[in-house]
């Protein structure tokens, strides 16, 4: 199974918005270089504990797409708060499983599932229900490097 990445985002704080790039630098027990979690400034940082669930998040296009069409709603890939947003590739079947992006070698290690957080800064009250199992996925980095917009997510099964 092979994927196509729609998206690159990034936020430098908890309060800002989630930046389009065409590029993200990966480091091993870091996260991404330039994003709230890699200094430990996102919502649900850990400071002082190095969380691998925290490293990196992804998100299906469909799902969103699929959420929207559901409830007539338009968030956008950014309002998701998730750090790569791919097309074509199911992430639910990625947890406990190693992939790979372009040369970095990424872990699925649960679910990113929908919270009061995001359903408040989204401010849709249906947001938990239509996005649980559908949220995303937590991954750890196993082997840093470079992801650009033309990579692809390439699943050995």
């Amino acid at each position: 199974m092979s994927g196509k990445i729609v998206s690159l985002l990034i936020s430098q704080d908890i309060k800002s918005s989630m930046q389009k790039v065409n590029q993200i630098v990966l480091e091993e027990e870091k996260g991404i270089f330039g994003d709230r979690y890699y200094n430990q400034e996102g919502t649900f940082s850990n400071k002082g504990k190095i969380e691998p669930d925290r490293d990196v998040t992804l998100i299906e296009i469909e799902k969103i797409e699929e959420f929207n069409k559901s409830f007539n709603q338009n968030i956008s890939c950014e309002d998701f708060r998730r750090n790569i947003v791919v097309s074509n590739c199911d992430l639910n079947s990625l947890v406990g499983k190693e992939f790979q992006i372009g040369n970095v070698v990424l872990k699925g290690i649960r679910l990113c599932e929908p919270c009061k957080y995001l359903e408040k800064r989204v401010k849709s009250e249906n947001f938990l229900k239509g996005m649980v199992h559908k949220a995303g996925l937590r991954a750890q980095i196993i082997k840093g490097g470079n992801i650009d917009i033309s990579s692809q997510v390439e699943v050995n099964m």
